[in-house]
């Protein structure tokens, strides 16, 4: 056995024979820290523990390791802990692999918990669209502003102050040379307007004006295509 893999096997001990919160704590820090996909499962596992100082440092690490984490985590998820399935939509959204996509969808729709509702909401703003050929980006996009239409108009402020977010990641995509039709930039910048003017909650309509304020003097005719 390696010296990384003896670390490794070590700090996943550490964590199996942790017997406080905050040795668990601890050791889970440690086994993140050192950034090897062989501790994937057991951060996977941690998402579901009792305690959100262990489940957050497992949520860093799982993001740390990257693409790797991706396909484990969505065999992984939890249909029955909302917790540890809030964790794992975090871990996915924060990659941002369009591996994601299907399962972030039905997320940020279906899902009886706000907190990953929100999560998946976010995640869906910042995928990693440039992955995808222009075709594929296009229609992902297109489902995921479909999406968006439904969820602005949920009762919970957060969850359509998450859209906001998400759309406003979204629009930056789009403005700097991504592989998004006019149309589609166009589309969000008018669904941007409408919120910032008729959201009946300020905290919406503000950070929705924020998003704007960038491209203030952009023509949606400007970017319709030749």
């Amino acid at each position: 056995m390696t010296t990384a893999a003896t670390t490794v096997a070590a700090a996943i001990t550490a964590v199996d024979q942790a017997d406080s919160p905050e040795s668990l704590s601890s050791a889970v820090k440690a086994l993140a820290d050192l950034v090897y996909p062989e501790s994937i499962p057991t951060l996977i596992r941690v998402l579901g523990y009792n305690n959100p100082g262990a489940a957050l440092a497992a949520v860093q690490g799982l993001i740390n390791l990257g693409d790797c984490a991706v396909a484990p985590v969505l065999a992984a998820l939890d249909e029955y802990n909302y917790g540890a399935r809030a964790y794992s939509i975090r871990v996915l959204g924060a990659i941002g692999h369009p591996q994601s996509l299907d399962l972030l969808l039905q997320a940020a729709l279906t899902d009886f918990a706000p907190s990953v509702r929100r999560a998946a909401i976010k995640g869906l703003g910042h995928l990693r669209w440039q992955e995808l050929s222009d075709r594929e980006a296009v229609a992902a996009q297109t489902q995921v502003l479909n999406a968006f239409s439904q969820l602005i108009q949920e009762s919970d402020w957060s969850l359509r102050y998450a859209v906001v977010v998400a759309l406003a990641e979204l629009l930056v995509f789009t403005m700097n040379g991504s592989t998004v039709s006019g149309p589609l930039a166009a589309e969000i910048l008018a669904r941007l307007k409408q919120i910032s003017q008729a959201d009946v909650d300020i905290a919406v309509r503000a950070r929705a004006q924020l998003a704007l304020q960038p491209f203030q003097a952009v023509s949606p005719v400007s970017m319709r295509p030749l």
